[in-house]
């Protein structure tokens, strides 16, 4: 919920938040002082953010690698289709030593989430150009002496979409994405009607802005999001996706004002970044161009 937050919210403000206010946000959500402050030492351990004392008050922000994290993240949850495919196939195998076993487990889960599939015994493929990612995981994990990267065409005895199948579950993440629509669809209707007729208060729509996307973001650490040539016909995703930017935007304005009242209050909204609307993400904006 934190990540939520910050990524939302909090990096648009100047990246950086009292620990007070975070706590005061928190608790709309039912999670008390001490859970939430576990939670931040938690996350600041981890590299994904960082303290600075001012007078008697304690400040967090995202560091370069939370940056990064988020930015790559809202990237894939604000886009509202699949991208085209260039028909490259990248492959990234392994071989790392059985005393950094943990190592291995760590950058197995970090490809998972970047959208890589297991084709073979240390050796992981993504239609997707990656090449960034890569990099980074590389020398966050200082991975090099270890690791062969290549971009290749497949030339194989099936079609590209039998290592589709072989890599992922299609269908199990099309039935994530139907529980989805299910779900949300029918919230959607009846929050937009409440707001219409002013019967939703800024404090329950920033509740369920923020709970829409922490619930929509999961599919970052299921869905590959692979190129439309190689989805199945009846894919979910893009409907679910269309469905998140309806009921993001019609929940945005009352939530910003609720953001912004709480977090007036021991931070500045002078660092506010004037280009970002929240009514209409970018990214959002970017697909529909």
């Amino acid at each position: 919920m934190i990540f939520t937050l910050y990524g939302d919210y909090i990096r648009h403000y100047g990246n950086v938040i009292w620990i007070g206010s975070l706590i005061r946000f928190l608790q709309e959500f039912g999670h008390n002082e001490q859970s939430v402050r576990a939670a931040v030492s938690r996350m600041s351990k981890q590299g994904w953010i960082q303290s600075e004392k001012k007078g008697n008050k304690s400040y967090y922000s995202l560091t370069d690698q939370g940056r990064k994290r988020m930015a790559e993240a809202a990237q894939r949850i604000y886009k509202l289709e699949a991208p085209s495919w260039d028909e490259k196939w990248r492959l990234l195998i392994y071989s790392i030593p059985e005393e950094k076993r943990s190592l291995r487990d760590e950058l197995r889960k970090e490809l998972v989430w970047s959208g890589f599939g297991l084709l073979a015994n240390s050796c992981w493929i993504t239609p997707n150009p990656l090449e960034e990612q890569v990099e980074t995981l590389i020398e966050k994990y200082e991975i090099s002496p270890y690791v062969h990267f290549f971009c290749a065409d497949y030339r194989g005895m099936g079609e590209p979409k039998t290592l589709i199948e072989k890599c992922w579950d299609l269908d199990e993440i099309n039935e994530k994405y139907l529980a989805f629509i299910q779900k949300y669809s029918q919230k959607y209707v009846i929050d937009k009607n409440k707001i219409e007729k002013g019967e939703m208060s800024d404090g329950a729509c920033f509740v369920e802005r923020t709970l829409l996307v922490h619930e929509y973001r999961k599919f970052l650490f299921i869905d590959p999001g692979l190129p439309q040539e190689l989805l199945p016909e009846k894919w979910l995703g893009d409907s679910a996706a269309h469905l998140f930017a309806d009921y993001y935007r019609t929940l945005a304005e009352p939530a910003r004002r609720f953001f912004e009242s709480v977090f007036a209050e021991g931070n500045s909204l002078v660092k506010k970044d004037k280009e970002y609307n929240f009514l209409d993400h970018p990214f959002m904006s970017e697909s529909q161009s």
